[in-house]
This record gives C-alpha cells, structure tokens and sequence, in this order.
C-alpha cells in the first residue's frame, strides 16, 4: 500500500457511524478496553451497530453493564450483543485472568484504555511506572494472551490508541520505570504513547502468518472523556499559556472513534498492518514536537525500538 493513503470520503470530521456505515460485522467479536466512558462507549456503540459482538473490557463492571444497558436501549435490534468483563491493566494477574476466561476466536481488539500525567509518581503492583504499565504493559499482555484467539479469527485485526502526546518522549529503555532520572508526568505520558505505537510496528511483524494486522490511532483532542482525571489541569493550563503545550483541534466522541474503527473493521484498509493514522488517514512524519498537533515521530514507529520493547515487555511478563 503507498504511503499516506487515506481512505476515501473519510477526514478529521468524519464519525464512526459514517465510517462504517454499510460494513457488516455480523458473526464478528470485538474487545474494547476503556469501554465505559468516551471514545470507548462510542467505539462500542459503532461497532455492535454493524453487527459485531463486544465485550466492554472495563474495570469497574457495575459501570460496565450501566454502559451496556443504555446502548442495547439506544441501538437497533440488528445490532449485535454486549457483555461486561473486567479487566484491571495496571494488574497483570488481572489480564491473565481475562485472556484465560476467553473462549473462541477474537476478530477485533481495541487497545482503548489509558491514564493520563498523574502529576506524582505512581506504581502498577509489579512495580512498573503506572502510565507505562497501563497504557503498554497491560495492554501488551492483554494482546499476546489474546493472540491464540486472534489468531484463530483469521483475519483479525488489532487497534492500539496512541497519542500525539507521544511526541513528548520516545521509549527511555534505560530508564523505562523512573528509578533513576526525576519523574515528570508528561515524558512519562509520552513514553508510554510511543510504546503504544511501537506494539503496534512488533505485531505487525510477529504476527502476519496469522493474518492478524496491528495498527495504531490517534483519536484527537477529545475533551468528552475520562483520560484527564489523574491530570494537574492547572499545570495544563499553564502549559497552553506557555505555548509549550499546543492541542489538535478538537473533536467529539463521535469524530474521536472514527479513525479507531475505521482500522478495527473497515475493509478499505484491511490490509494495512504496523502503521499511524490519525483523522482516517496514514498520519505524516514529524521532526520536532514544538508546534505539532499532528503528526507521528519517527522514532513511534522504528523497527528496532519495537524489537527491543518487544523483548523488554516479554522479560517483564515472566
């Protein structure tokens, strides 16, 4: 596929219903990680539209079924069926659990979860840095557990929820977990954006003979979610005073999930694997992060900074 293409009729403003508007995911399974709130709800309402049964992969299941039940009120009786499981990421006996309860094939995961900039330093119970843990580590186990079942689909197809404040920071492997240099909230954040990323370029190697394709998204700023409860938003506020912080234009939760289903489910991009989209369109490289509110660094989507987290996430798991 040459680079940059984007998919027709598909831009910034586009929603998830009309991305997959005419796509039958009848007899199709999907995971959403996140699914309670936000871009994930709408991630969910989308695809169980056209048919796929998800599973809402959510931390709080009283919330979870809350979510649920409002979608089976809202969708129509075509669409396909909802059910709760939980998952906590920053707790790898958690996800194992998960994996180890699914049964059957898995046509599509969205890695959707994610924390945001804790303005202290916080540890996952293995002893991870948290935004690390969460966004990559547990969705990383999340998606190697799952890979039987992914594989199994023939087909499936893997979507990883980055950031553009991946531009923030590439992966530190000498330092993943802030033991030696001081904690900040936003290289952190960044961090772990660009591991998203670059799970995203490893799957995409690794697991091709099983016809699974990886790739990652950028939802866009996309205020109507959940992501900032952990943030100091007067530390925000102080940034985009400073310029130092520069947002996307903003977008709904509708606008927000099209770019992630468009590569969950949509067949103008079915063969695409191990790439960046943002605004339903392959995102184009940057070489510097001030000013840019779009855009994928160079080092988000390196073979071998994904070979090496790679094999760093394995080491972690044992």
């Amino acid at each position: 596929m040459s680079a940059f293409k984007k998919s027709p009729a598909f831009g910034a403003t586009s929603t998830a219903a009309e991305v997959l508007d005419g796509v039958d995911l009848r007899g199709r399974r999907a995971v959403v990680t996140g699914a309670g709130s936000g871009v994930g709800v709408e991630t969910v309402r989308a695809l169980a539209a056209a048919g796929a049964d998800v599973t809402l992969a959510v931390r709080d299941t009283d919330a979870g079924a809350a979510v649920a039940s409002r979608l089976r009120d809202e969708l129509p009786s075509s669409a396909g069926t909802l059910s709760v499981g939980r998952i906590e990421l920053s707790d790898l006996a958690s996800v194992a659990a998960f994996t180890a309860a699914w049964n059957g094939p898995l046509h599509i995961l969205v890695n959707n979860a994610g924390v945001m900039s804790p303005p202290r330093i916080t540890r996952t119970p293995e002893g991870r840095e948290w935004q690390f843990g969460v966004n990559h580590l547990g969705h990383f186990a999340l998606a190697t557990g799952l890979r039987p079942a992914l594989a199994a689909a023939d087909g499936a197809r893997v979507v990883a929820v980055s950031s553009i404040g991946h531009l923030f920071s590439p992966v530190v492997f000498d330092d993943l977990d802030y033991r030696y240099r001081p904690y900040d909230p936003w290289t952190s954040y960044g961090q772990s954006k660009t591991a998203t990323a670059l799970f995203a370029v490893g799957a995409a190697e690794r697991w091709a003979d099983d016809g699974i394709t990886a790739n990652a998204v950028m939802p866009g700023n996309v205020a109507a979610t959940g992501l900032a409860r952990n943030t100091d938003m007067d530390a925000v506020a102080g940034m985009l005073a400073t310029g130092e912080l520069v947002l996307p234009p903003g977008k709904t939760v509708e606008q927000g999930a099209a770019t992630t289903v468009l590569m969950a489910a949509s067949p103008t991009v079915a063969a695409v694997t191990g790439r960046y989209y943002e605004d339903c369109a392959e995102a184009q490289p940057v070489i510097e992060r001030a000013g840019a509110v779009a855009g994928v660094a160079p080092y988000a989507l390196d073979r071998d900074n994904a070979a090496r987290l790679w094999t760093a996430s394995e080491a972690f798991l044992r």
